[in-house]
C-alpha cells in the first residue's frame, strides 16, 4: 500500500505540483487548501505524513502543527513546513510548533523526497 501524504497549502497551483511530484515518487495524495480543512479531512482518514504550507487563511501552519501535537490521535505525524516566509526566527517558529523539517520554498525537489523518506521510516511501525 502506498503511503499517503497530504499536502495543506492555500495556493493551487502549488497543489497541483506537489500532488504531481509525489504521485511520479510512488505516494498516494490528499489535500487541503488550510489547516481547517486539514483537520476535518485528518478526522475522517489520516495520512501517513503532511507537507504544511506556512502561511495560510482560515488557520494557518503554525497553529494547525501545534493541534497536530496537542491531540494524542496525531501527534504522531510527521509534519514537514514549506514556507516563503524567511524572517528572522521563522523556522525556528516552525520547529518549535511541532513540525519535523522547515523548508523554504521553492524547495529542492530531492531535498524534499529525502525529508519524506526520512520522515517515514523514523515513524514506520516495525514489521
Amino acid at each position: 500500500m502506498k503511503p499517503t501524504i497530504m499536502v495543506v497549502d492555500d495556493e493551487a497551483h502549488i497543489r497541483d505540483m506537489l500532488t504531481l511530484l509525489l504521485e511520479l515518487h510512488g505516494f498516494a495524495v490528499s489535500t487541503a487548501i488550510d489547516g481547517a480543512d486539514a483537520w476535518q479531512k485528518i478526522n475522517q482518514r489520516l495520512p501517513d505524513a503532511i507537507i504544511l504550507d506556512v502561511m495560510m487563511p482560515v488557520m494557518d501552519g503554525i497553529t494547525f502543527c501545534r493541534h497536530l501535537r496537542a491531540d494524542p490521535q496525531t501527534t504522531h505525524l510527521p509534519v514537514i513546513m514549506l514556507s516563503g516566509k524567511t524572517q528572522f526566527g521563522a523556522e525556528a517558529e516552525g520547529l518549535a510548533a511541532g513540525a519535523d523539517f522547515y523548508m523554504w520554498k521553492p524547495m529542492k525537489t530531492p531535498e524534499l523526497m529525502a525529508n519524506i523518506q526520512t520522515v517515514l521510516e523514523r515513524t514506520a511501525v516495525p514489521a
